[in-house]
This record gives C-alpha cells, structure tokens and sequence, in this order.
C-alpha cells in the first residue's frame, strides 16, 4: 500500500487541476457574498431601503435554497454527463453570473446582486455531487481519506481567504466596488481555465434518464439512499456536522461583539482560527487512519465536537473583560486563548467527524448513484442549515444566552451521536479498535492490501491473544465476520464488542452440536452475500506462544463454500496482558511497556481447491516467523 504523503496528490494531474477549481469556487463564492453583505451593513443607506438584518438573513437563505430546489437535478447530471466537460460548464455559468454581478455592482442594482447570489448558489448545487463523486474515481482506495482531507482544508481555507479578501476589498477608497466586480469575474476565470485541465472522467451511468421533478426525484434518491444502512445514516451525520456548525458559526458576530466586547476584528479571528482548526483535522485524518477509511474517527470526533463545546461555555463564564477591545486587546485578556483553544479544537474534530463519513459514503455506496447519493446529501445538509436557524432562533427567543446554546448544541450533539451509533454499532466498535492500536499497542500492517476491497473471502490467522479479532478489524479496510469460540465470544465486555461486529460464535461438536452446524451455515451465508469471514483454525489460544495444529473446520467452511483462503499472521503480540503467557501479567505488562509494536503480515491468497489446513498452518507459520 502506498504511503506517500498526501500532499503529493497536489503535484498531479489527476487531483491538482480538480482541487484548485472547487477551491476557487468556494473563494468566490465567499468574496461575493461577504463583499454584498460587508457592503449593506455599513453603507445600506445608498444601495436600499429595505431592512438590513432581514437581508443579511435572506442573501444566505436565497443562497442555500438552489440547494433544496435542484440538488436532485444535479445529481443525475453527474451521473449522466462525464465529469471533467460537466465541471467546465459550471464553471463558464460561474463567469456568466459574476458579469450580471458586475453590472449590478456598476449600477448599484441591489436586485441584479440577489440574482446573483441565487446563482452561485445554482453554481455550488451544480458543482456540489461532481466534487465528492470524482474522487473515488481518480484516487486509489487509501488515497481516499488524504484526498477527502486536502478537498475539505481547501474549502474551509477558502472560504476563510474569501471572507477575509471581500470584506477588504469593497470598503476600499474610492475603488471597491470595482474591484469586487473585477476581482470575481477574474477569479471564475481562472477557475475555468483550471477546470480545463481535469482528466476525462466517464459517467457511471450515461444512458439515465433525467427526472426533472425535484419533489419525486429527491424522495426516490433518498429513499434508495435509505436501503445501504450505513450509508444513509453516515449522510444523517455528515448532516448533522452542519447543523451543529450552523449554529455555533452564526453565533460568532454576536458573541464576539457582546460577550467578548471586541470588534470587526475579533469575530474574524474566531472565525480564522476554527477554520485553520477544520483544515488541520481533515488533513491529520489520514495519519491517523492508516491511510484507509477509518471510521473509528467519527466517534473520536463526535466526543471532541461535545468536550470543547461544553469547554467553550465554560470559558464564556470565566471570561471577564467589559471594555471594548480590538484583536490584540483581545489576546491580551485572561482567558482569551482558554476561547481560541476551544474553537480551534471544535475544528480539529469536525474534521476528524466529516472526512471519514465522506470517504465511507464514497467507498460503500453503488457508484452508478454515488452523484445522486451526494446530492441527497446536499438537500439534507440544506435542510438541516435551516432547521439549525430555527432552533437557535427559539433558543434564543426561549431566553438563553448565546454560551448556554454552545452548552445546549453539544449537549445535541452528543445525544444525537449516541442515537446514531447506537444504530450502526461499526461507527463504536471501529472507535475502540482503533483505540487499542493507538494506545496499548502500536500495529504495523504488512501487505495489508492483499484482502480484497470486494467479495468473498475467508482470512485465517494464528491465536494468540483476546483481542486478536479487534487488531486484526482495526487494520482491514471493511468489515470482517468472526468465527471465534463462544467461550471467548462470552467474555464480558468483549461479547458486545464481538455481538456488535456480527462474530459467529463456534462450539467443538462434543459440547453443542447445534452451535457448531449454526456456525457453518451462517459462515455460508456471510460468503453467499460476499463477506470477508476470518477465522482462527487453532480453535484456541495459544497457552505458549507457538501455533497450534489447524482443526478440519476450516476444509469444511470451503468445501461448502470454495472461495480464495487468505493466510494471516499475528507477530509481536505474545506476552502481552490479554495472552495466556503464564508469567506475572503486570510484570510482563511493564516490560513490554506502553504502544508495544506488533505486525498484521497477510500473506497471498490460496484457490480453495488447494488450502488444506496443513498447508495454510504452513504459510501462517511462515509469515508469523520466529517473532512471537
């Protein structure tokens, strides 16, 4: 498996060309739109008469509504259409919507620029299912999450960049305006002029037939979103995430006037510096996931997203400076980075919330609907955005101050991830196995590449310890069915975290017949339906460090079902706390010592027709070595 730095994909064709588009796009996009509203807070007077809070509240409604509308159009164009000409055309649209800008710029034609913002809100809809379905298609499997990572730090880097450059740019004397208008037209330019370089991308599916109806459209998309359960509730999350972000993002102007006492100047470092924090989580997701889909991240993130936000609220109450302050006035108060610490982690755990449920959707949904899949999500996302301005509108009516919501949202959001996984149980099990090898043991996976990203297989390893199933779960890319013994499948703890993983408990004939013949015809089944079954052919532990003899069940599983046997070895774990060595287990414990190293080697696998137990104990012996 490749292991090169995910930066790298910067320097190729096949990414490059696609990140500094959407990039660019969600630049512009934020120059607009932060340039128009800049402009009616502090000069409404000359370009309209109506009420300057209700329209710095419905430019971002009238931008996300194209996503309710039309999501569902623009993923079956993303199905049907091949990719790189789709994003050109967008792109072109984009340049035709910062020219009708221009002229309302020009001719302080506040209606012209609202047409606008609709339409870089069609832009973004457009744009929106091409960006997450092109990836799987040009990205190997564990380049997903660091490409995923660099996409997600792109968007969040620019729309802080575009903030920043519009809000700059419109009040400057006496030629802001035009540089706006100028300033857009030339960045969808040359947002156009990088689309042109996107490699051919084939549509999945080109002969689909358009449903222009949104209304049916969007409740067929979401409806077979709704039959892959992990799928459809990994886009309830990803929703959620904006939820949550909704809330806490529109707080900030507020907060950073009445509670911090700062200026312009404060809510842009708020801002800064939780964007710099969803940039930094999205991109350390693939150092910390091995460079695999790892969703063992989500639960991570979900408790980081809780933890600071109650943090949060906490270092409101014990901020206590009255007096207006500017930026470095800010930082000087006692408290302040207590603040800044909070709202940097909250976006260093979105990150590490959101790029693994994007990559799993990526990896687990049928790609002739992963566009129509990804605009489901979109409409959700959209109607999620909203739902979280009404909650916080009757928090706040309800009396709560804007620290009591930060407290009631992550609340929220730990009651709501708790609900999730509690549905999919993978999201939890997933957390603890990737706790193991990054706190008691530090694993090294050797070949791991050579179990199968699809289909049927059966994985045999050596016994050695209690947690060998979740060592050996923790560094696959997709699940695994257990076959273990019910004895170890009874463990406390463990049995839920067995039960939780579907494990198929298995019994010798002599003890319970009828658990044994179970346990074959749900290893067929799991096969039949294209599962990976691992299997442990010792049929028990080790009680001294070498490999004991492979059973016959093993024969009998492939006999029934010839699928390809994979031959793995655990090496490095013996003697370990959770071992049946029979020295002092604290004593050996301490010498061992904290993130102990051990291997995962996966050797070749073996036609059915010639996996013998002789010959796969052969193999295993031979990979595992004389490291124990």
């Amino acid at each position: 498996m490749s292991q090169s730095n995910q930066f790298s994909l910067l320097s190729q064709r096949r990414f490059a060309p696609f990140f500094w588009t959407q990039f660019l796009g969600a630049f512009n996009d934020n120059v607009f739109k932060t340039a128009l509203l800049t402009i009616l807070t502090y000069q409404a007077i000359s370009w309209t008469t109506m009420d300057v809070g209700l329209l710095n509240n419905l430019i971002p409604g009238l931008f996300i509504l194209p996503f309710v509308l039309f999501s569902a159009t623009a993923g079956q164009l993303a199905d049907k259409i091949e990719k790189s000409k789709l994003a050109r055309c967008v792109k072109l649209l984009e340049i035709m919507i910062m020219l009708i800008a221009a002229a309302g710029w020009m001719t302080h034609s506040l209606w012209l620029l609202i047409a606008a913002v609709v339409g870089m809100g069609v832009h973004s809809t457009l744009f929106g299912p091409v960006k997450y379905a092109y990836l799987p298609q040009q990205l190997k499997p564990e380049e997903l999450i660091g490409g995923n990572g660099i996409i997600e730090m792109g968007t969040f880097v620019g729309i802080l960049l575009g903030e920043v450059l519009g809000a700059v740019l419109v009040v400057h004397r006496p030629w802001g305006v035009e540089l706006v208008a100028g300033g857009t037209i030339a960045i969808a330019v040359i947002g156009w002029l990088t689309s042109r370089r996107i490699p051919l991308s084939p549509a999945p599916e080109p002969e689909l037939k358009i449903n222009w109806n949104p209304l049916t459209e969007t409740i067929r998309n979401i409806g077979f979103s709704r039959r892959n359960r992990p799928v459809f509730l990994s886009m309830l999350g990803n929703s959620w995430f904006w939820f949550y972000g909704a809330i806490i993002l529109a707080q900030f102007p507020v907060y950073a006037k009445n509670y911090l006492h700062g200026d312009h100047s404060v809510f842009v470092l708020l801002l800064t510096v939780f964007s710099l924090g969803i940039g930094v989580g999205s991109l350390l997701c693939e150092r910390l996931s091995g460079h695999k889909v790892e969703i063992g991240l989500v639960p991570f993130g979900s408790i980081g997203l809780s933890v600071f936000g109650v943090d949060l609220f906490l270092a409101s109450l014990a901020y206590t400076n009255t007096a207006p302050v500017d930026m470095s006035g800010f930082l000087a108060q006692h408290g302040s980075l207590r603040i800044l610490f909070d709202c940097v982690m909250i976006g260093v755990f979105g990150g590490f919330y959101i790029v693994p449920l994007f990559a799993l959707i990526q990896t687990r949904c049928d790609r002739s609907h992963l566009s129509r899949t990804i605009a489901g999500m979109n409409i959700l996302n959209a109607l999620f955005m909203v739902v979280a301005a009404l909650v916080a509108m009757v928090l706040l009516k309800a009396g709560l101050s804007i620290p009591q919501l930060f407290l009631a949202t992550a609340i929220m959001n730990a009651l709501v991830a708790a609900y999730i996984f509690s549905l999919v149980p993978e999201f939890l099990m997933r957390f603890i196995a990737w706790l193991l090898i990054h706190t008691i043991h530090r694993v090294r996976g050797v070949d791991v590449d050579r179990i199968p990203e699809q289909g049927a297989a059966v994985l045999v390893c050596n016994h050695v310890s209690y947690v060998d199933a979740i060592v050996i779960m923790a560094a696959s890319p997709r699940p695994i069915r257990f076959v273990m013994d019910h004895r170890i499948f009874k463990v406390p703890l463990l049995s839920w975290i067995f039960r939780t993983a579907k494990a198929i408990p298995i019994a010798p004939a002599k003890e319970d017949p009828w658990l044994m013949e179970k346990a074959y015809v749900d290893i067929a089944q799991a096969l039949h339906e294209g599962d990976l079954v691992c299997i442990f052919p010792e049929g028990k532990l080790t009680s001294t460090g070498e490999m004991n003899e492979f059973k016959g069940g093993i024969k009998k599983i492939i006999d029934r079902s010839p699928v390809p046997v994979i031959p793995m070895a655990l090496r490095g774990l013996w003697g370990s706390l959770l071992t049946r060595d029979s020295s002092n287990p604290l004593g050996r414990s301490f010498r061992r010592g904290p993130l102990s190293r051990l291997d995962l080697v996966v050797g070749l696998p073996i036609p059915a027709a010639l996996a013998t137990p002789e010959l796969l104990r052969e193999q295993v012996l031979g990979l595992r070595g004389d490291w124990k």
